[in-house]
């Protein structure tokens, strides 16, 4: 605490050692299921032997620690210097799933995914100046809704996980409603330190329940190895096509609206002014992080949105507590046995800590709408046509496959279609900042560009 009063803020203050490690590897055990599917997904789609996806996962932790690391500490003019946790976009996975199986091959994505995040880098700048169209109507909007589909995420966790023969058995929503309770239980009567680690022990004692059970595997720890070495171009030198490299330009395009809306509900929860230079930093962090991805033989990247609700929830807002999980998500890649026990913890107990923190997430989106004036009926109207709109991947996921598939990022985005609602609906009805302007601020804006 003397660090903190001696910095002038909670997201500078820096722990000591002990509980650092403890809060970061609470960061790194939310959002490690996410981190390893996409590296899976695309590996299986390109029919890698076994060895080869193992080196994709390790690559992925390597590259997500750096990430990470740049995000939270700042280097040069990248990094939002936040609490923000680094991971592979799962947005990305339609278009290199794609390519995998039009023969662009290995060499292919990672070219894609360099020239993406080229693109990002040179347009952060600019993106990161449309800070001016998001008020309160319209953060609120895009982090309730963030929040609201981060929630599927955290109920499949619970029911066994998507594709679960036995999805919803007794025994899977025991352990997550015992990982919830602790959690619950520790918020209420716990204080200082084992209040802020309340989902980390509620992790482990649901994972020792889940063992106890008899419902954890470890399959592949004995065979994985001690210590790997992560290389850059392992699978040659990048080619770059360029319908490949346009595709994830567009998916970027929906990583940056999406981050947007995060970097918004993390400055509400720290309650740090996200101005355009900030915004622009962190937007340019994950140009810079899928550049990195890609030179290290991994996919793009973006910020994860389950670790904002885990900052919200524990109250521990130390961009180094973050920094150490960047740390650890290192030491991960580099020994993989680690790593392997961690990929043991069934989802049930990940859904019982995923209700509390996704919740979260919507819960903050609600308190930003709270403060909005509805005496103009034409505000609700933007508030409702937005959600609907961002509810429809949730409800209905083949609602657009008639449409044209370039356009699946933004379409199979709910954040990504209510963000552009809010933001378009409230230009049109609010004023000046509304759409009789909107081009002329945007040419403003293009004449702007500077990352300081």
């Amino acid at each position: 605490m003397s660090a903190s009063r001696e910095r002038g803020h909670p997201v500078d203050e820096v722990l000591p050692a002990g509980p650092m490690l403890a809060v970061g590897l609470q960061h790194v055990l939310v959002m490690y299921a996410g981190a390893i599917a996409v590296p899976l997904i695309i590996g299986g789609a390109l029919k890698l032997p076994k060895d080869q996806i193992a080196f994709l996962i390790n690559a992925d932790l390597f590259a997500c620690g750096i990430a990470t690391l740049i995000q939270c500490l700042g280097v040069w003019k990248f990094g939002i210097r936040l609490p923000v946790v680094m991971g592979v976009t799962f947005a990305a996975v339609g278009p290199m799933a794609a390519m995998a199986t039009s023969g662009v091959g290995m060499t292919g994505i990672f070219g894609a995914v360099i020239g993406a995040g080229v693109f990002t880098v040179l347009v952060a700048p600019w993106f990161g100046k449309m800070v001016r169209y998001f008020p309160p109507i319209v953060t609120g909007t895009i982090i309730a809704v963030i929040g609201i589909t981060l929630l599927r995420v955290g109920v499949t966790w619970a029911g066994g996980g998507a594709g679960n023969k036995n999805f919803g058995a007794p025994e899977y929503l025991g352990i997550a409603a015992v990982v919830l309770a602790i959690i619950l239980l520790l918020n209420k009567f716990a204080r200082g330190f084992v209040a802020n680690i309340a989902v980390l022990i509620g992790l482990a004692v649901g994972f020792g329940v889940a063992i106890t059970a008899g419902m954890v595997n470890f399959a592949g720890v004995a065979e994985s190895d001690w210590f790997a070495i992560v290389y850059p171009f392992r699978f040659g030198t990048p080619t770059f096509d360029f319908s490949a490299v346009v595709s994830l330009c567009i998916v970027m395009i929906v990583v940056m609206v999406e981050s947007t809306g995060m970097f918004l509900a993390l400055g509400e929860i720290c309650e740090q002014k996200i101005g355009p230079a900030k915004l622009g930093r962190g937007l340019a962090t994950d140009g810079l992080g899928t550049i990195i991805g890609g030179v290290f033989n991994t996919f793009p990247y973006t910020s994860f949105s389950q670790n904002v609700g885990l900052v919200g929830m524990t109250g521990v807002r130390s961009r180094f507590v973050v920094a150490m999980a960047g740390a650890i998500l290192i030491a991960f890649g580099l020994f993989p046995k680690m790593g392997a026990v961690v990929a043991s913890i069934p989802q049930p107990v990940l859904g019982g800590a995923g209700l509390c923190m996704f919740g979260m997430v919507a819960a903050t989106g609600i308190k930003i709408l709270a403060r909005v004036d509805y005496g103009p009926r034409h505000n609700l109207l933007i508030v409702a046509v937005s959600i609907a709109l961002g509810m429809i991947p949730l409800v209905a996921p083949t609602f657009f496959d008639q449409l044209p598939k370039w356009l699946g990022p933004i379409t199979h985005s709910g954040i990504t279609l209510a963000a552009i609602s809010a933001v378009l609906l409230n230009a049109f009805f609010n004023g000046p900042r509304g759409g009789e302007t909107i081009v002329a601020e945007l040419v403003d804006v293009a004449k702007e560009g500077s990352l300081e």
